[in-house]
């Protein structure tokens, strides 16, 4: 579904939970010339901003504040075919069914950024360059 999709990468909704590695991100995102639209910690604000705004991708944690779940974020998202990106510890069992890959924990900046890069290429039907060597992309994307 993804891979045939020719538009690229503009606007990413970051979802996590501990702020410091929200900033962080948020930085890093941005100076990578892509617009953050959104930078949510919890499951209903995540949602709220899927409907609120034009997202091509979601970085999105798996353990959120108030016990909300980045895997629920991805169905929604998925269904609404949007791609994800997983930025976790350890990637769900499921993880395949709603997302494009998994970026584990720790990661650095350029990681994350090459990370983002690899998907937006994938995207746009394209192999990617390079891959961090902490990202996964499932078969299915």
């Amino acid at each position: 579904m993804f891979g045939k999709s020719k538009s690229t990468i503009r606007n990413i909704l970051i979802v996590e939970d501990e702020p410091l590695v929200a900033f962080d991100n948020e930085l890093h995102v941005a100076a990578a010339g892509y617009r953050v639209v959104a930078t949510v910690d919890n499951e209903a604000d995540a949602i709220a901003a899927l409907a609120a705004h034009d997202v091509q991708l979601v970085l999105a944690d798996v353990k959120l504040a108030n016990g909300g779940s980045g895997t629920q974020v991805a169905r929604i998202a998925h269904g609404k075919g949007i791609a994800v990106l997983f930025v976790t510890g350890s990637c769900p069992a499921d993880a395949q069914k709603y997302a494009i890959g998994c970026l584990i924990k720790p990661y650095t900046a350029r990681e994350l950024v090459a990370g983002i890069k690899a998907v937006d290429q994938l995207l746009a039907g394209a192999k990617p360059k390079a891959m961090p060597s902490v990202m996964s992309i499932y078969e299915s994307a």
